[in-house]
């Protein structure tokens, strides 16, 4: 067997991916069109939003993701720990829209789009779990390495809350410290999150690394 050549699962996952990649692409897309027919589209608010920041990102992760699962064997350590992040954002996206978000109204007078919304909020998120979990080549990470997930959230949070002060528009309630929580309240979320993105990614590295262990025993074993 050749070892430099994917095997046909992994080519099936980077077939997955690039499926994946374009209908997160298309959601984005068929969003930014129903805003602009209802005239609510304003660029500098809609690409603020960490939703569609970490879609955007998903979409070329999961282009390189294709064509590395096509190309080549295995992943290497840079792209697999840009994965586990990813992974996070989405998960936390997906818990924090459905637990603080779903009911809240963005625009007054206007409903997003159904279908996009559960595509990135729910499906994608579930699908990229499940794609870090049993897609095969991926390379092995440290568990210090989940670390690398708070990076960006916290450059985004301080960017969101900078702007905030300035133009008084935040993408997102619990960042208001107009609220009746205060600063109080947004430092108690900002917190709490940080740390379920960190628990997080954690746990997929976690879970990943007892996987990969289980799957060369087994092929020792065979």
């Amino acid at each position: 067997m050749n070892t430099d050549v994917p095997s046909n699962y992994r080519r099936f996952f980077a077939v997955a991916r690039l499926i994946l990649g374009l209908l997160v692409l298309v959601s984005v897309v068929y969003q930014i069109t129903d805003r602009l027919t209802h005239n609510v589209f304003r660029p500098g608010e809609y690409f603020a939003f960490f939703t569609i920041q970490t879609a955007l990102m998903d979409v070329v992760v999961l282009g390189v993701g294709a064509w590395l699962a096509w190309t080549t064997p295995r992943d290497t350590r840079l792209f697999t720990i840009v994965r586990v992040c990813i992974v996070g954002f989405a998960i936390v996206t997906c818990v924090v829209y459905n637990l603080l978000l779903r009911d809240v109204p963005s625009d007054p007078g206007y409903e997003w789009p159904v279908w996009p919304n559960e595509v990135l909020h729910v499906w994608a998120p579930i699908l990229l779990a499940l794609d870090w979990l049993f897609a095969p080549g991926r390379a092995s990470i440290r568990l210090r390495a989940a670390l690398w997930v708070l990076v960006y959230p916290l450059a985004w949070v301080a960017f969101s809350l900078v702007r905030g002060v300035i133009t008084g528009w935040w993408p997102y309630p619990f960042l208001n410290p107009t609220g009746p929580a205060g600063w109080a309240g947004v430092v108690e979320y900002i917190v709490g999150i940080a740390l379920f993105f960190y628990v997080n990614a954690f746990v997929f590295t976690a879970i990943a690394r007892i996987w990969d262990r289980l799957r060369a025993r087994t092929q020792v074993a065979s």
